[in-house]
């Protein structure tokens, strides 16, 4: 069970590990591009393209997903970004049980966006569990984890390419292991969990009176969605990408202090963050000094 690209490496790897794959779980065709045309899950797309039987319910609730599932009778299900919640009747399906491949490294980061919070909030490491599902938001018994380090440049988005690797590889230990009936179990420490609820694209909102490194960490955890931005001269700002420069500045937060080598622009501990990649509403994205060459703009301007 599972729909975007993350799940599409566990997916690759239970299939070229050689287990019987009795059917795939994806949400329904989504409308996509300027055309919206009915567009296919990651998911769907390879199992259509290896032969493997697709399912596309509306809802796991009304029975019906139940009774498909019921008569594949699998020995495992295997629920990797699904986007959505398996009720009891699901659960209790399979004779040994279901198994989950989160993005964090459980306890912390329950939820629906544990890559870009991890990233958002300046962690040093992330990684990968895997777990027995539970009927509460991923508060099931965990088998293994794997860690990786959070670069100081990296951003959500190649953080997450790095991690559906390193779920597939964690996901194929876990499957043998439980196949010979050695896979450890461990309670979680609610005490310790934290959660990593759904992006919105108010969440992606600069406050430039912030830290210059929170401002940086946002940056990198909404890229590459739902994009950090700000409001300048009336317009709203992508921004992409930024560096803490040395020097302290007096300046208003939000105010732009310089205009060369990218947008300096002032934070409220006192430091300054160079803007160096932008989109501008309604036009392409860009690196600071092109969109330079084409927009004066004013010291004293603040972005807001």
């Amino acid at each position: 069970m599972g729909t975007p690209d993350f799940a599409v490496p566990p997916l690759r790897r239970i299939y070229e590990d050689g287990h019987e794959i009795v059917g795939v779980f994806t949400q329904p065709d989504k409308p996509k591009g300027r055309g919206m045309k009915m567009t296919p899950s990651p998911v769907k797309e390879f199992a259509l393209e290896h032969g493997i039987k697709v399912y596309q319910p509306e809802t796991l609730r009304s029975g019906e997903a139940a009774n498909i599932i019921l008569d594949a009778s699998p020995d495992l299900i295997v629920v990797v970004a699904y986007g959505r919640v398996l009720p009891k009747a699901i659960l209790e399906i399979p004779r040994y049980g279901c198994v989950n491949v989160h993005a964090s490294l459980l306890p912390k980061y329950r939820g629906a966006s544990p890559i870009q919070w991890a990233v958002a909030n300046g962690e040093d490491k992330s990684g990968v569990t895997t777990m027995y599902l539970s009927e509460g938001l991923d508060e099931g018994d965990m088998i293994l984890k794997s860690e990786v380090l959070i670069r100081k440049d990296e951003t959500a988005g190649e953080l997450h390419d790095e991690l559906m690797e390193v779920g597939a590889e964690l996901l194929s230990k876990t499957l043998k292991l439980i196949a010979c009936g050695s896979a450890p179990r461990e309670k979680q420490e609610s005490a310790d969990a934290t959660y990593a609820p759904i992006l919105t694209k108010e969440h992606a909102k600069i406050d430039f009176s912030k830290s210059a490194k929170s401002i940086c960490d946002l940056v990198r955890g909404m890229n590459p969605w739902p994009c950090a931005h700000s409001t300048l001269l009336g317009q709203t700002v992508k921004i992409f990408r930024v560096e803490i420069e040395d020097e302290k500045s007096d300046k208003k937060p939000g105010e732009i202090v310089r205009a060369e080598n990218g947008i300096s622009v002032a934070c409220g501990d006192g430091k300054i963050i160079s803007i160096k990649e932008l989109q501008l509403q309604g036009g392409r994205r860009m690196s600071a000094d092109d969109f330079l060459r084409g927009h004066k703009i004013d010291m004293g301007v603040s972005f807001t």
